[in-house]
């Protein structure tokens, strides 16, 4: 097995400041600062949830099986008009796809499974009543098999298809009862010590379970743990509540029970470690009835409702203590709110260039040190809608609106003042750009007057502007990232998932990303090594994906999701300033982006 030793060797690198070749677990001498420095992965601490691509079917009160990653959804209720779901979704870690019905629609039931290609169905409520039907998933189809021994509804259930627990639930009454699965047949066990419906359940078998919450009637805390024989009453809940989020998120001994309601709908989360509960990061949007599976360390959660008539599609993910995140830090604020503004730079050393409050139209820079925003000279001409690149002491910005109209008037900043060169050939507004500096770069796409899509690129020389090759799909309000001879397209108004890519000559489609968006930024310096943000529609407006040159992933989301907003910077160092926050309220916030793997550490001892 290769080892960091044989790989890297035991010599020090000597280097002034952070060490940009460091790989992860290498340690090398900071001469400047004459400390030892590390490189390690950057962890969440507590875990965290994103929002994630929105189901397809409002509802609540279903039950999902399987793991953060691989699950399926099935069953639920919407009201108005009142409809008992039959439709199952299938969840691949990144979409949601429609798959084949349950063959009897209905709410309020129980289930277990291990993925998306294998699930249990048994109970739930259907006019006239509860019900006892059971269905095997295979991944394709639903298959009736043999009944619950007792018909019942709002139960809860843990396990896999041919090893499943169904407990509590309510028919007549609050029920106790107990069955066990064995792929064929149910038995009747054990009774749950406090009869209950509306309950948590949490187990990979049938020989291991957790219950928690529920209603008996009254919100209850009480949880209790199954060995395979009998019920044991262990630790409460910190709130007792119902109509938490039905399906299992973990094991006897580490779950989690996200949401419900305690005389109100909550956000509450709270994660339990074999022994007690401990509440952790909040839903971002309280729901109760969610339908939710995977581990303490990679969890879904979707659907729900709030209020009472309120049926959501909406999802979030769970990612758990100790895995690896990009993280976006708070900073400090511009000194205008804007939106439809211009940016270069990084998160440490950036611009914020015009914008506009609809109106006036803003001639102002500001200045960005990595804590505050300094007001600088203005640029010459006012306006909204620019494409920007370049560094904080050497950038241009190019092309805007003012008043409607679009413009193709080009300045370049020398960290003191901004100086008149010469226009765009084709003057337009709602378009990106790329450049490592301003005497050499890259703008492309765009809106030309009489609202026209543009696929027309344009690079710049230090003096000149010369149309290039033209990008595949005309488009405006899309994100931008790289140099002049590497860049990346990202997203837009025509097609909001697409992505090209520019070698320097030639515009190619590459890889989707994983949630289209437009209205949003990008940051890179290449095209290889990217990430885009913010945006709409929701969730996209504080989804950050990262590009490594095959593919895009998710990782840590904005903490205020926006759009019209300027952005800047390197996968490891970007700003994310100004722009409209939904439901359109402009503002001043700025966050900076740091690196998604690893961060530096300073030995201190």
């Amino acid at each position: 097995m290769t080892t960091y030793k044989g790989t890297v060797g035991t010599a020090v690198v000597n280097y002034a400041g952070d060490y940009p070749g460091a790989v992860e677990g290498e340690l090398w001498y900071d001469s400047t600062n004459k400390d030892f420095k590390y490189r390690y992965p950057n962890l969440t601490a507590a875990g965290s949830w994103k929002t994630v691509n929105s189901a397809n079917t409002a509802r609540s009160s279903g039950v999902s099986a399987g793991t953060g990653s691989s699950s399926v959804v099935y069953g639920g209720y919407s009201n108005p008009p009142a409809v008992r779901h039959a439709q199952t979704e299938s969840w691949n870690g990144t979409n949601w796809t429609e798959v084949n019905d349950l063959n009897t629609a209905r709410n309020a039931l129980g289930g277990a499974g291990a993925d998306n290609t294998s699930a249990l169905a048994f109970g739930g409520y259907a006019p006239p009543g509860s019900q006892n039907v059971t269905e095997t998933w295979n991944g394709t189809n639903w298959t009736e098999v043999n009944n619950l021994t007792t018909a019942r509804a709002n139960l809860s259930g843990s396990g896999i298809a041919t090893a499943a627990l169904g407990f509590g639930g309510y028919a007549s009454t609050y029920e106790a009862k107990t069955e066990t699965w064995n792929g064929t047949n149910w038995t009747e066990v054990n009774d749950l010590n406090d009869a209950r419906a509306y309950l948590g359940g949490a187990g990979e078998t049938n020989t291991a379970a957790l219950a928690f919450g529920g209603d008996s009637p009254g919100n209850t805390a009480n949880t209790e743990s199954w060995n395979g024989t009998n019920w044991t009453e262990v630790n409460n809940l910190n709130t007792a509540r119902n109509g938490g989020a039905y399906g299992s998120t973990g094991s006897y001994t580490a779950c989690l029970y996200i949401g419900g309601n305690s005389g109100s709908v909550q956000a509450i989360v709270e994660q339990w470690n074999g022994t007690n509960w401990t509440e952790v990061a909040d839903l971002s949007a309280a729901k109760e009835e969610m339908m939710s599976s995977g581990t303490t360390s990679s969890a879904i959660a979707a659907f729900g409702r709030n209020p009472s008539t309120s049926y959501k599609t909406s999802a979030e993910e769970w990612v758990g203590p100790g895995a690896p995140v990009a993280g976006w830090a708070t900073g400090g604020n511009l000194n205008t709110a804007r939106f439809q503004l211009g940016a270069a730079g990084t998160g440490t050393a950036g611009l914020a260039i015009t914008g506009t409050a609809d109106p006036p139209y803003y001639a102002q820079t500001e200045s960005y040190d990595g804590t505050s925003w300094t007001e600088v000279n203005d640029v010459n001409t006012a306006r909204s809608f620019v494409a920007s690149f370049g560094t904080q002491t050497s950038s241009l910005v190019t092309g805007g609106n003012a008043g409607g109209a679009a413009l193709g008037n080009t300045e370049l900043w020398n960290g003191t003042n901004w100086t008149e060169v010469n226009d765009l050939n084709q003057a337009r507004r709602q378009f990106a750009g790329a450049g490592a500096d301003s005497t050499s770069g890259l703008v492309f796409g765009g809106e030309s007057p009489g609202s026209i899509n543009e696929n027309v690129s344009e690079t710049w020389n230090g003096t000149n502007w010369t149309e290039g090759n033209n990008l595949g799909t005309a488009r405006r309000e899309f994100g931008g990232a790289g140099i002049a001879t590497s860049a990346l397209c990202i997203g837009g108004g025509v097609q909001p998932a697409y992505v090209e890519s520019y070698n320097g000559t030639n515009w190619t489609e590459i890889s989707d990303l994983n949630s289209g968006r437009s209205r949003n930024s990008g940051a890179g310096a290449t095209n290889t090594a990217a990430i885009t943000f913010g945006g709409e529609p929701a969730p996209s407006s504080a989804l950050t994906e990262e590009w490594n040159g095959s593919n895009w992933t998710e990782v840590g989301d904005l903490n205020v999701g926006r759009q019209f907003f300027a952005g800047a910077g390197t996968t490891t160092n970007a700003i994310a300033t100004g722009g409209q926050t939904p439901p359109g309220t402009i503002t001043a916030s700025t966050e900076e982006w740091s690196s998604s793997s690893n961060v530096v550490k300073t030995l201190t001892d």
